[in-house]
């Protein structure tokens, strides 16, 4: 009996959130989730993010009056399966997909493209930020090659003077990423021509699983080349996997992360091994005293109860991040009569000059010949076990010529 009364009440809350909507034509959604796959690590926080802020943006008025109808799946991180999506998608005719890796996001664009479908990824690979190729890919951060280029920068100019070695001979760099792994790939080329740019020695790069938890050859593969400096382009798991090898093996490198290897999970991970690891973040920290951050917590509380607060991640504010700028495009669109695709792209997404969100996300800025949201990246460092913030590095302002004509889209 109360099992039916819970059932009772379940039901009569989701009747009394959509009583708003009384009447109002629903806009589909389609949402792309890795919970069970190699990027499970980081992508089940942020499938909980998608979840929350979608009730979120319906408690608040939906799209001017419309509500969002959430089409939620996970992929298992299988490119093939997310082709399949897509098709189901098409079919239930969203409006929009909020998608997540660089691996299906790539192999999707060109068909994005053609279908005039804006697609907003938790992929923020640079190669979907020229719109004269990837239009209708969007994605609230910085993108994975401009993050890599600001750590490496920060590293080179305030830890590599306090080398010993400072003077006498080029600093060595390596990298340690899946090679098969879209997401961790996609920057390679930026990473390498920035440290090429700065002078390093670079040596040959380590392939290292999305799912490592044995990574010594790897290791001793850098030690044997002596490497100061590594760049992790894996996620959390594998990344502190590998960091705490190389502790143990005494490499004595220092560490930068890409964005899905830096998170509130590291240090745990990582320990003692992790300290003075320095990465790109996007946005805030889970729980920070950020503007927006009281609503991502609240939403958190009342729709996942079971799962503590303390366990959840900077990938639910990634998600905010993402929806929320979907969310804002389609209200400018709607408010411009035009919920095509096109429409959302040109009245929405490319009428956003300097539109801030919250939650230490960059003021968002997309135009018809650049998407890329900000050439100023924060870095931070681990210190004493807790994320610290550590420089911002400027590259739209440093290299002004190079961010303009060469680093667009790659």
């Amino acid at each position: 009996m109360k099992s039916k009364l819970f059932v009772l009440f379940l039901a009569l809350c989701t009747l009394a959130s959509f009583s708003q909507f009384a009447g109002a034509a629903e806009i589909k959604i389609g949402a792309l989730n890795d919970t069970t796959g190699a990027t499970s690590d980081v992508g089940k926080d942020y499938a909980l993010g998608i979840s929350e802020v979608i009730h979120y943006i319906n408690d608040q008025g939906g799209v001017n009056g419309k509500p969002i109808k959430l089409y939620q799946f996970d992929y298992g991180y299988r490119i093939p399966e997310a082709l399949t999506k897509y098709k189901l998608f098409q079919r239930l005719k969203v409006a929009a997909v909020l998608g997540w890796g660089t691996g299906d996001t790539e192999a999707l664009s060109p068909t994005i493209t053609k279908d005039k479908m804006p697609y907003v990824s938790a992929s923020y690979s640079a190669h979907l930020t020229n719109p004269a190729k990837t239009p209708y890919n969007l994605f609230a951060a910085t993108d994975y090659s401009s993050n890599a280029r600001a750590a490496i920068t920060a590293w080179f100019d305030k830890k590599w003077p306090k080398h010993p070695d400072f003077g006498k001979r080029k600093p060595r760099f390596q990298c340690s990423y899946m090679f098969a792994s879209g997401y961790a790939s996609a920057p390679i080329k930026a990473v390498k021509d920035q440290a090429t740019l700065l002078g390093f020695d670079v040596g040959a790069d380590q392939d290292t699983s999305l799912t490592a938890i044995d990574t010594k050859s790897q290791v001793l593969a850098m030690k044997e080349f002596k490497a100061d400096l590594v760049w992790h382009g894996n996620t959390t798991m594998s990344t502190a996997a590998t960091i705490r090898d190389a502790y143990a093996l005494g490499l004595g490198a220092d560490h930068i992360v890409n964005n899905w290897g830096f998170d509130e999970n590291l240090p745990k991970l990582g320990g003692r091994a992790v300290e003075g690891v320095m990465g790109a973040t996007v946005c805030a920290f889970f729980g920070e005293n950020v503007p927006v951050m009281d609503q991502v917590v609240a939403y958190a509380k009342k729709y996942n109860p079971g799962i503590p607060l303390e366990k959840r991640l900077v990938r639910t504010v990634q998600a905010w991040a993402n929806a929320l700028l979907l969310w804002e495009a389609l209200k400018r669109a709607d408010k411009a009569g035009d919920l095509t695709g096109e429409g959302i792209l040109k009245k929405g997404f490319e009428t956003l000059s300097g539109f801030d969100i919250g939650l230490r996300v960059p003021p968002l800025t997309y135009t018809s010949t650049d998407h890329r949201v900000a050439g100023k990246v924060p870095i931070y460092e681990i210190k004493d076990g807790k994320i610290t913030y550590f420089e911002t590095v400027d590259l739209k302002g440093r290299w002004p010529d190079k961010w303009a004509n060469e680093w667009l889209g790659w």
